[in-house]
């Protein structure tokens, strides 16, 4: 019988001995930040996986070794390259950095369950190969109970998805890992650079490499007497981001670095190519500076100081192209309606008559903050000779200066639309420039209310029927009616309104209500006044910029109509037409004196003389400048009666009405006790008591009907019923 031989031990493979290994975390520097939130996040964390994923120079390998330093745990630590898409070479690193097992373990076994041990896998982004990376995510599924892997790198593309889902994932970005303020702040104090902290910031959006470099530079320029360049971070890109990328691509980040954002059908129109959205996502995944700015990654921007480096690129290599880039930008956002875009793209390439269309696209609907174009366009053309060539754009530049409470620009503006007009009276579209002129007059009211009406009229009748400037004739001439010594109709302003709505002139619309609303009122119609007013409001709660001078008047008048019954949105909306009051100036003096007025008379049914005052001061301020603004300052006039009849009534040191006060006040004109009050206000019958007898007191009344009395008188409460009140509380 043979005897069974026993075989010698295997030896281990060649490549074994071949791979050296340092199992050491990186050595900490004493210049580095202390990361020392987000030590302790990955501290508190119990998750077997973690991942850390950003682009380069986010401080990846930084934080794990701060990390490792305080896990409380043995570390062992794998830097890889692209020798370890061999998977023997990456088992082999993998065992020598745990503790080389036997060679025939399986990967699965590589990490012990009876040695908890935090394993850092750096630089994963370079894994490519199947072997390599299925050795990777069998380790990471079978992590035994205390210890962890973490992955670091630029991307991961190992399925972490069920992971996540199963809650075994501790995941950080780049939003994580940038510096936050006081941390870039701490850095660049270090570094002797805490003076452009703000500069620096915006540019490096806290990407901690390039804070770092950013600062080193601008010490290098200091040194050089100003003269060097911003080129450590650009080096940077140079070597980290566009060194391993193929030219296509090159081409395709740097010409489309000319987007402020951008979507894959804009590239491909602005580029003429028809790849673009396999690009971006290539790109956003791999993590290259690229920001999705929605879940479905449908858009994207990049980071600023990227952008700065690829534009900087493309000036350098292909100057000429800028210009054609910018144009099909233009050309495509406007198709799709991004009128501000368009605007800034147009303006970029040069095209001053493409501008020009764009900004008087809406005539006098694209003056407003809320408009789709903005004001950037008023710097551009800041310049007489290019106003008098383009007096469309002279027209609503002055326009948006009147909005804007500048009179002196809307002059400036509005002569050298003037002067365009009569050297070229030939209609812009389909309104001739003198109506269009005339539409300025007639909102400036220099000349008075009698001025106004004729320039209104002449307006009217110059502009075409379907002409976004319309309803702003209409209104003008509207309010001119209505000032005059006649009184007018409301026909104008009903008009206008219409106008306005079917033009989708929703600020023109709102100043016709407000203004029939005023109308209204004046008549002694208050119902009718009121029904205005809340249509009005609703239509600035849709806007997208609520806070337009536009809506100043309507939101006083909400005030006033909220005092009755909800005391709150009353003060919310008095608060907003306070905050637009050094808008009212004499640009527009009609409007800002019917405003201030309206706002006087808010604060007067809220018992508070002073600043019923100060808006009665702001109106006769412009009555100084515009004194013949027609029955505007007989209202003056009796506002002012109004406010001193008041200061007689009450100490001037007492404040007005509170919140609560005014809450009360239309429960104190029913047939109810102080007790039921109380029960319906939820609130003790002292507390109502209490309340009661400081409206006594700051209304300078002695009983509960002579407040009632005042307060009808103030508009605080609904007018007298058929049957009087004569409950004593």
């Amino acid at each position: 019988m043979a005897t069974r031989q026993t075989s010698a031990p295997r030896r281990p493979p060649a490549y074994l001995d071949l791979v050296e290994v340092d199992s050491r975390p990186p050595t900490q520097r004493p210049e580095d930040v202390h990361r020392t939130p987000l030590v302790n996040r990955l501290r508190a964390s119990d998750a077997p996986l973690v991942t850390v994923c950003a682009p380069a120079g986010y401080g990846k390998t930084t934080l794990l070794a701060q990390w490792a330093a305080r896990a409380g745990r043995a570390c062992a630590w794998v830097t890889l390259d692209d020798g370890h898409n061999d998977p023997r070479v990456l088992f082999a690193s993998l065992a020598g950095a745990l503790g080389r097992p036997s060679p025939g373990s399986r990967p699965s076994a590589l990490l012990a369950a009876e040695r908890p041990v935090v394993l850092v896998l750096d630089d994963v982004h370079l894994l490519r190969s199947r072997g390599s990376l299925a050795l990777v995510a069998t380790l990471a599924r079978h992590v035994p109970e205390g210890s962890t892997i973490a992955l670091a790198g630029r991307s991961i593309r190992l399925g972490i998805a069920r992971a996540r889902a199963a809650g075994r994932l501790f995941e950080l970005g780049a939003d994580e890992l940038a510096f936050s303020h006081r941390e870039a702040e701490l850095l660049l104090r270090t570094l002797g650079a805490e003076a452009e902290l703000r500069t620096i910031r915006r540019r490096m959006e806290g990407w901690p490499a390039g804070t770092v470099l950013a600062a080193l530079a601008l010490d290098r320029t200091s040194a050089a007497g100003g003269s060097g360049a911003d080129t450590f971070v650009a080096d940077y890109f140079e070597l980290e981001c566009i060194a391993g990328l193929a030219a296509q691509d090159v081409r395709f980040l740097m010409r489309t670095a000319v987007l402020d954002r951008f979507s894959a059908p804009l590239c491909d129109h602005v580029l003429r190519t028809g790849d673009a959205g396999g690009r971006l996502d290539a790109f956003a995944r791999g993590s290259l500076f690229v920001v999705p700015l929605d879940r479905e990654r449908r858009w994207f921007r990049y980071h600023t100081a990227f952008r700065e480096y690829l534009v900087g690129e493309l000036r350098r290599r292909e100057p000429r192209a800028l210009p054609g880039l910018y144009r099909r930008a233009a050309a495509w956002c406007e198709s799709v309606g991004d009128l501000a875009a368009a605007t800034r793209y147009a303006h970029a390439a040069g095209d001053v008559d493409h501008v020009a269309r764009l900004v008087t696209r809406d005539g006098a609907r694209s003056s407003t903050k809320g408009s789709s174009v903005g004001e950037p366009w008023l710097e551009w053309f800041d310049d007489v000779e290019v106003l008098r060539r383009q007096v469309g754009v002279a027209v609503l530049g002055a326009w948006t200066h009147l909005l804007q409470g500048r009179p002196a620009a809307a002059l400036r503006w509005r002569d050298a639309a003037a002067s365009a007009a009569a050297e070229r009276p030939e209609a812009t579209g389909e309104d001739s420039p003198e109506s269009l002129v005339a539409v300025l007059d007639a909102a400036m009211c220099a000349g008075g209310v009698e001025r106004m009406r004729a320039d209104a009229q002449r307006a009217v009748e110059g502009v075409a029927r379907l002409s976004p400037w319309r309803p702003v004739a209409l209104l003008l001439r509207g309010v001119a009616e209505h000032l005059g010594e006649d009184g007018g109709t409301e026909e104008t302003l009903y008009e206008a309104a219409e106008a306005a709505e079917a033009a989708g002139a929703t600020e023109t619309r709102i100043a016709a209500l407000a203004e029939l609303a005023l109308d209204a009122a004046a008549r002694g119609d208050d119902a009718r006044a009121e029904q205005l007013v809340l249509e009005a409001r609703s239509l600035v709660a849709r806007q997208r910029e609520p806070s337009d001078v536009s809506t100043a008047l309507t939101l006083a008048g909400s005030a006033r109509v909220h005092l009755r019954g909800d005391a709150t949105h009353a003060r919310a909306d008095l608060e907003r037409a306070e905050t637009l009051a050094p808008l009212l100036t004499h640009a527009l003096p009609w409007y800002a004196v019917q405003t201030n007025l309206e706002l006087a008379r808010v604060h007067l049914a809220l018992a508070d003389p002073a600043a019923a005052q100060a808006a009665l001061d702001r109106a006769a301020a412009v009555l100084r400048r515009r004194p013949r603004l027609g029955t505007l300052a007989e209202d003056v006039a009796s506002a002012q009666d109004e406010v001193r009849r008041l200061g007689e009534r009450r100490d001037a040191g007492r404040s007005g009405l509170t919140t609560a006060e005014l809450r009360l006040m239309p429960l104190l004109t029913t047939h109810l006790s102080f007790r039921e009050i109380a029960e319906q206000l939820s609130v003790s019958r002292n507390t109502v008591k209490t309340q009661a007898i400081s409206v006594y007191r700051k209304l300078n009344v002695s009983s509960r009907s002579e407040a009632i009395a005042y307060a009808r008188g103030l508009g605080l409460v609904e007018p007298a019923p058929r049957e009087e009140f004569t409950h004593s509380g």
